[in-house]
């Protein structure tokens, strides 16, 4: 697929979770669909928009979307060159998005995937797993790995706002994506 139709594909898409009349329900903000390259080789999922992200609709320009293009950028990767996104698409009135908001939203995503084609998809945290995997990950004993299913490479790793919750899991994530250069080679 050429860029020009990948952007157009990519397009209808986000066109599509913009009329969604599922994905708001509950949920309080401006929509999120994501932001970055059509061609990246890489997709980092977090779980949904936090406030600043619901004002603004972008995803990931809040207190754990800077550390997160922080270590992008540490990894030597441009943020242009990358796409970013979350599964849930609003910001969700509780705060934790529910399964059914999951399952929703991975419906989405999976489309946002499929146009993309990335080489390798972060999961950063349970909610992205879940969405991803359709399955709970034990995040904290599986980060640092690699899942190979439905014809794509996950790697797990925490999401940055545990890394700013609890200081000791931030050297966790930082070593996770000092193996991304690497995995990205392969």
């Amino acid at each position: 697929m050429s860029m020009q139709s990948k952007t157009q594909e990519l397009e209808k898409v986000n066109k599509e979770i913009e009329k969604c009349t599922i994905c708001p329900i509950g949920k309080i903000g401006k929509v999120v669909v994501g932001e970055g390259s059509v061609d990246a080789k890489i997709v980092f999922i977090g779980e949904a928009p936090g406030k600043k992200e619901a004002a603004e609709g972008r995803p990931f320009i809040g207190r754990s979307g800077q550390l997160l293009r922080k270590l992008i950028r540490e990894s030597g990767l441009a943020e242009k060159d990358v796409y970013i996104t979350s599964p849930v698409k609003y910001l969700p009135l509780r705060g934790t998005p529910t399964a059914p908001d999951i399952a929703h939203g991975a419906l989405h995503l999976q489309k946002q995937l499929a146009v993309i084609q990335p080489r390798l998809i972060v999961v950063l945290g349970a909610t992205a797993a879940k969405a991803l995997l359709k399955e709970k990950i034990a995040v904290m004993k599986q980060h640092g790995s690699i899942l190979e299913e439905n014809g794509y490479r996950y790697y797990i790793t925490l999401h940055p706002a545990a890394a700013l919750r609890f200081s000791k899991l931030k050297s966790i994530l930082e070593n996770d994506f000092k193996k991304i250069p690497h995995l990205l080679s392969q």
